[in-house]
């Protein structure tokens, strides 16, 4: 009995874990729910400092979480070649993200909740990248080429799946702006070991 009390405990405080604030509902319902959010930007303080947060999971049941999605697919598409964007990058510090699966037939772009690598490949790429919250910056990182990804979807569904090549450089890049790490800030880190050098990519804007 009590394992079973401290299990129910357990599932009570993730729920609440995952409850968005009241700043929050009111950021992502603000305005005409139907458009884009602004895209928040490192020149900004308030912004660069949202940037730079760590993002927590979010409840895909939540009815703002379906409008939040929605309205940062619109985000991406109002940009001028963009192939990717983050919570964090519309002012929500919580996990999720829009790619665009070059891995498919018609190149989709695809949403994903609460996503999580759990597996990387050692072999790794150089390549090009930017980044729609940083004006004016681009250079060349290193990238793993295969990736392991689990997420779930607006129903709660959970999915696994293996992604490579660009598409693989997509997610990566997504996934580390909901650990608050941004490419300029990722090159001071780079290691200085040796990589293979793949040309894998096919835009820059992330």
């Amino acid at each position: 009995m009590k394992k079973l009390y401290f299990l129910f405990i357990l599932f009570i405080g993730f729920i609440n874990a995952q409850k968005l604030t009241a700043d929050e509902v009111s950021l992502i319902n603000q305005g005409d729910i139907r458009t884009a959010l602004p895209i928040y930007q490192t020149t900004d303080e308030h912004q660069h400092k949202t940037l730079l947060s760590l993002s927590s999971e979010i409840n895909p049941l939540d009815k703002n979480t379906a409008v939040l999605v929605r309205r940062m697919k619109e985000s991406l598409l109002s940009t001028d070649g963009g192939v990717g964007i983050a919570a964090p990058q519309v002012g929500i510090n919580r996990k999720v993200i829009w790619v665009q699966r070059f891995d498919k037939p018609g190149e989709p772009l695809e949403y994903f909740i609460n996503p999580l690598i759990t597996w990387k490949s050692e072999i790794q790429n150089l390549g090009p990248e930017g980044d729609l919250s940083i004006p004016d910056f681009r250079d060349r990182f290193y990238r793993s080429t295969v990736i392991q990804l689990e997420y779930v979807d607006l129903k709660g569904q959970k999915y696994s799946e293996i992604v490579e090549g660009f598409t693989a450089v997509i997610f990566q890049h997504e996934i580390d702006h909901l650990s608050g790490i941004l490419i300029i800030n990722k090159k001071e880190r780079e290691s200085k070991d040796r990589y293979q050098q793949v040309e894998a990519f096919k835009k820059v804007m992330l």
